[in-house]
């Protein structure tokens, strides 16, 4: 089992490849390139539109194997694994699908936009969101001070910080907390459990003139985010809020 998965009530990693161009896939290639994932993974047999006239391919949950899906937008391709087993099972899902697409659904890197890797880490919790992140994040920090404490209750807390990884400032590595605590819930003091989200996202932006590989390139994003996964994010956000929650309930 991939160790990120017994970090939190769920875990999950999902890519995007952002086009410049819409995505208009004819209905024989789309169906080409859907039989195509099924053929590599039977489960994937879910096929319907969504309301804004994406698409979507996935399989029913099964905590065993975890559950993968495949979506496409107009402006973007985007496929990902909840509660992977392993890192190989994320990989192998991203090779076929990156080498398969543009092919099947008329992509060039003209039309690269940007891809993200992102890993998500769900920690279900049952009370003020906003105000358990800053108080485990940011209790120390000259930000909380200004206005906290007291008893003034904190209602907007969800930091996000990015930073460049190159010189050329293309390849970004992004982390950002969203709470889902409503201003309903904060008013009458009754919570519902709701998934308070931590994201590491790893992006490459594409430059004029750049090639690319891309299951090449989403092997390298997806390298570096374990890495900075398992050193930076889990033990200094992660884990803490785990904690934090937990002496909550």
């Amino acid at each position: 089992m991939w160790v990120f998965g017994s970090q939190c009530d769920e875990f999950y990693v999902a890519t995007r490849l952002f086009l410049k161009l819409d995505l208009s896939p004819t209905r024989e290639s789309l169906l080409h390139f859907c039989e195509r994932i099924r053929r590599a993974y039977p489960t994937m047999r879910r096929l319907r539109r969504r309301e804004d006239g994406g698409v979507i391919l996935d399989e029913e949950d099964d905590r065993q194997r975890g559950r993968r899906y495949l979506r496409l937008h107009p402006e973007a391709l985007r496929f990902g694994l909840v509660d992977p087993p392993e890192r190989s099972e994320v990989t192998a899902m991203a090779d076929l699908i990156l080498n398969q697409a543009p092919a099947h659904l008329s992509l060039s890197d003209l039309d690269y936009h940007s891809l993200e890797v992102a890993y998500g880490f769900d920690l279900e919790y049952a009370g003020n969101h906003d105000e358990i992140v800053a108080e485990t994040l940011l209790a120390e920090n000259p930000l909380h001070a200004a206005l906290a404490g007291g008893n003034r209750r904190v209602i907007d807390c969800q930091p996000c910080l990015g930073v460049s990884l190159s010189d050329d400032f293309a390849t970004q590595a992004y982390v950002d907390v969203k709470g889902r605590t409503s201003m309903q819930e904060l008013r009458l003091g009754e919570y519902e459990p709701q998934v308070l989200s931590v994201y590491l996202t790893l992006r490459r932006e594409f430059p004029a003139g750049t090639t690319t590989e891309l299951a090449g390139l989403h092997q390298s994003l997806l390298e570096t985010g374990e890495e900075l996964a398992a050193t930076r994010v889990i033990p200094q956000i992660v884990q803490p809020l785990r904690e934090a929650i937990a002496t909550h309930r």
